[in-house]
């Protein structure tokens, strides 16, 4: 039995869909404490409800890891940490109850939920969607870096939980990294000891229709991320057999679904691969460049 749970959310100008939809669920969950850190806006201030704790930080201070660490604020006794962002849409309590039910294993100590595409996402963005986010569940150890290499830890804090004796434990998030605050906690739970699941039977709807430059400044910032904790990579490997592995699934998704996005396809992917080589390299680019080419502009304002 798990008596505190907190949910975390980090917001930046939020709409009043995402208000209605905030205030829905925590009536429907009233014994969770719903962490609210919003970034140069004051869109909560006023709110009255009891299970809610308001933060409010300016742009250039909001950090991916250090940011979401403000959940164990009066947390000493916290049970289960939850992390949404504000476009993951919770079809309903539900799916919160399900991923908090996978911690009835002892030896879990982070669960990422399945995320389904937005009802008005792109062909592409639905097949990632369906790769990343498949309805089988599984749980990863030691045991399994030799067979899945990096997707040992794949873990997005879109929907996902953590076990909050071992998030403190290990420290919680690196305030250091640009992106993958989820994989780099996962990495040192596995190194650990510790398991790390995928439930398919907890959901969000989350996605986006990126352009070829956002693909492009996204995987820069993840280049960024693997070339600043090389060490990620020499326990886990490397990614170039997954990312095959995608390219051939995307296709034949595409060919059967939608077969005249397949050139856009293409375009993304090139984006995708030239975006990740410019971040690996990216201490030898001009810091300028650096920023230009960056999706994540705040890490290096810091």
């Amino acid at each position: 039995m798990f008596n505190k749970i907190k949910i975390f959310i980090p917001i930046y100008k939020p709409d009043n869909s995402f208000i209605v939809r905030i205030m829905s669920l925590m009536a429907c969950l009233p014994t969770y404490k719903f962490v609210i850190v919003e970034t140069d806006g004051d869109t909560l201030d006023g709110l009255n409800v009891n299970n809610l704790v308001y933060k409010k930080i300016l742009r250039h201070e909001f950090n991916h890891g250090a940011t979401r660490n403000l959940i164990t604020i009066d947390g000493a006794d916290d049970d289960i940490y939850i992390f949404l962002t504000q476009d993951a849409i919770v079809r309903d309590s539900t799916d919160i109850d399900n991923i908090v039910r996978c911690f009835d294993n002892v030896q879990i100590a982070a669960i990422c939920g399945r995320q389904l595409p937005h009802n008005d996402a792109n062909p592409i963005a639905c097949h990632l969607r369906h790769f990343n986010y498949p309805t089988n569940s599984r749980v990863m150890s030691k045991e399994h870096i030799r067979s899945y290499g990096i997707k040992t830890i794949f873990l997005s804090n879109s929907f996902a939980a953590y076990r909050a004796d071992v998030f403190r434990e290990l420290g919680g998030f690196s305030s250091h990294v640009i992106l993958g605050e989820d994989m780099h906690l996962a990495a040192r739970m596995i190194l650990a000891g510790y398991k790390v699941a995928y439930t398919g039977d907890a959901c969000v709807r989350h996605s986006h229709n990126y352009t070829p430059w956002q693909e492009l400044t996204r995987y820069f910032d993840t280049g960024v991320f693997h070339a600043s904790e090389p060490w990620i990579q020499e326990k886990f490997g490397g990614a170039g057999g997954e990312g095959k592995r995608f390219i051939i699934s995307e296709f034949k998704y595409l060919l059967s679904q939608s077969p005249l996005w397949i050139p856009r396809a293409c375009v993304m992917n090139l984006c995708k691969i030239i975006g990740y080589k410019l971040g690996k390299n990216y201490r030898k680019l001009p810091e300028s460049l650096r920023l230009k080419l960056s999706m994540h502009k705040a890490y290096w304002l810091q």
